[in-house]
């Protein structure tokens, strides 16, 4: 067995007190060991985000302007008809650091993980990033990174409103009809898991939309894996293609069958 003092270095370099080197077996067995506290660890974070499901609601009364590419657009408008919207406050404007050729290091490294929004906009979602900076300047940006998710700037009190006047910072709203109400928030490093689809997904009142999660009674939901498309093929309203249900389900039936171990 190899140790961490074997694998140290002779550069004058602090020694890395690495972890053992160890047969195949052994390996497997340690991570079999990790896998049940990895499995609980997701298991909690459906169970967290099935609480959030079922957070009260603050009703937004109040009416907020922003500019977009094509002119000014109110917070109703950026939901783009869905029921859902994510909005992230990204620091990008005067005084910002990286001005005027980037904007915040930390927003810019939360744009890069966003992923295509199509997913998003599947489940009945918008995400939108908002900034004080004029849109040229956000136009110049996004083509400069290769960002492509909406992105509005914000002119009245949004940001100091929901918390953001600060730090960066996600909103999630939720429309009904023409009522909006603000269903939840996260900063600081709860902004670290943002990005990703399902993450995005976990945060908004609808979750999901499946039929394996804990949503209060009416909430919609479909078959798991079903809705799942590639991000130039969604067509609203459309049935799911007839292979892919037979190729998602075949899938779904092998995860169980290893989750309850009846395979090898």
């Amino acid at each position: 067995m190899m140790t961490s003092v074997e694998n140290g270095r002779n550069d004058g370099q602090p020694v890395m007190h690495t972890p053992p080197v160890v047969s195949p077996q052994d390996w497997e067995a340690a991570r079999q060991q990790l896998l049940v506290k990895e499995k609980a660890h997701t298991r909690a974070r459906d169970a967290l985000a099935a609480e959030r499901r079922r957070m009260p609601w603050m009703a937004v009364d109040k009416t907020y302007a922003f500019d977009g590419p094509g002119g000014k657009v109110s917070l109703l408008d950026m939901f783009q008809g869905r029921r859902q919207l994510i909005v992230y406050r990204a620091f990008f404007e005067p005084e910002v650091f990286g001005w005027p050729d980037h904007a915040c290091r930390g927003c810019s490294m939360v744009a890069d993980q966003v992923a295509h929004v199509s997913h998003l906009n599947a489940r009945d979602t918008t995400l939108v990033f908002a900034s004080r900076a004029p849109q040229a300047d956000i136009a110049r940006l996004k083509k400069r990174m290769g960002w492509t998710m909406p992105w509005v700037t914000i002119t009245d009190s949004f940001d100091a409103d929901f918390g953001v006047d600060e730090w960066h910072g996600t909103n999630v709203f939720y429309r009904d009809g023409d009522r909006i109400y603000r269903s939840y928030f996260i900063k600081s490093r709860g902004d670290e898991q943002m990005g990703g689809t399902w993450n995005y997904l976990d945060i908004t009142p609808l979750g999901r939309q499946e039929v394996w999660e804990d949503s209060p009674q009416g909430y919609p939901q479909t078959p798991t894996y079903k809705w799942w498309n590639w991000h130039d093929s969604y067509v609203e309203g459309a049935a799911p293609d007839k292979r892919w249900v037979e190729v998602s389900d075949a899938g779904e039936k092998a995860f169980r069958e290893e989750s309850a171990g009846t395979t090898t």
